[in-house]
């Protein structure tokens, strides 16, 4: 099956590459890598705003993060024209806006985690770091970067 049949079959649509908030670029190809800069999660187009532990629990913390998957792709699909190329997700860098005494991070950010295993299968296991940090632009919940080997 390919990608985009799974997508389809998820009832996903990705969305077009968006515009960078400050002085950087979406996505940098060199070689067979992409690195894809974080982006932040996103709730009916504005920053999905809140902190785990104060205002947001665990759950919809993970759905945000599965947010930002779709997102993910949609600027992987134009960084390589077709998401079929993708030889394997290689690394995930999960930000999670929490307070001192939040946890769950790494449960926060299976929301994308499992999201690449649904649509990439074996090739969308990762490596991947989560982290607690005080503050995301725009007071977003959730920033997450991405690194991707393609053919």
């Amino acid at each position: 099956m390919s990608v985009y049949d799974k997508l389809k079959e998820l009832n996903i649509t990705l969305p077009p590459v968006a515009t960078p908030a400050a002085a950087y670029v979406p996505f940098v190809r060199t070689g067979n890598l992409v690195f894809i800069s974080g982006h932040i999660a996103k709730r009916e187009g504005k920053a999905w705003v809140g902190q785990l532990g104060k205002t947001m629990q665990t759950e919809e913390g993970k759905q945000a993060a599965r947010a930002i998957a779709v997102d993910l792709m949609g600027t992987l699909h134009a960084a390589v024209g077709d998401l079929n190329k993708v030889k394997r997700i290689v690394k995930v860098m999960s930000l999670v806006n929490s307070t001192p005494d939040f946890t769950e991070q790494h449960l926060v950010t299976n929301g994308a985690s499992e999201l690449f295993g649904q649509v990439f299968g074996d090739k969308g296991a990762h490596a991947r770091s989560a982290f607690g940090v005080a503050q995301i632009p725009m007071g977003a919940c959730v920033e997450i970067e991405l690194i991707a080997e393609v053919g």
